[in-house]
């Protein structure tokens, strides 16, 4: 018997993450370089699949990543990150990222949104099944129809890329026909 729950609600395994920006994390622009948000965006998310599968749990893909607005040194960035939508073994991890000045008050700016695919995995390495994702709120149930249009997306692109790679597989197969040649 499995010691995992069959379904969890969204807010047992929210996280959220600050981190004070410093000057060796930027780039050639002198603001804060988008690889050092994408490790703290994946950090935050695995930290919450693993929370929510109940053991061990692999970034699949980063799905989206979408920069609204440079990060400086000296901001001091938070990073909100939930379960948005569950399968059998693979989840849909959201991350938010918002911005404040270090030494000042003032309101936080929505800088990036991420949404991450992790596979909860077994001792082998093997998926292993998840508990589905209860959403609590109107938010949680938006972002989970959000989850479900971009696993549709990401199914139907998959689809179409291995559909075009049977095409052009058959192509020098048809053009041999076309010329009369034999295909062998």
């Amino acid at each position: 018997m499995s010691s995992t729950p069959s379904s969890r609600p969204t807010s047992v395994t929210r996280l959220s993450l600050s981190h004070i920006t410093a000057q060796n994390e930027t780039n050639l622009l002198g603001t804060v370089h988008g690889g050092v948000i994408m490790t703290l965006v994946d950090s935050v998310a695995g930290v919450v699949a693993a929370r929510h599968s109940g053991g061990p749990a692999v970034t699949a893909s980063m799905d989206e990543m979408t920069f609204l607005v440079p990060v400086r040194v000296g901001d001091v960035v938070h990073f909100s990150g939930q379960v948005n939508w569950t399968g059998r073994s693979s989840m849909e991890v959201g991350v938010r990222i918002t911005a404040d000045r270090w030494d000042s008050v003032g309101p936080e700016v929505h800088v990036a949104s991420a949404y991450l695919v992790f596979v909860a995995v077994d001792s082998e390495g093997k998926p292993r099944e998840v508990p589905q994702v209860v959403p609590e709120t109107d938010e949680d149930r938006r972002r989970l129809r959000e989850a479900e249009i971009r696993r549709s997306h990401r199914l139907a692109r998959r689809a179409a890329i291995v559909a075009s790679r049977e095409e052009e597989a058959r192509e020098p197969e048809s053009a041999a026909e076309d010329a009369g040649g034999d295909v062998r």
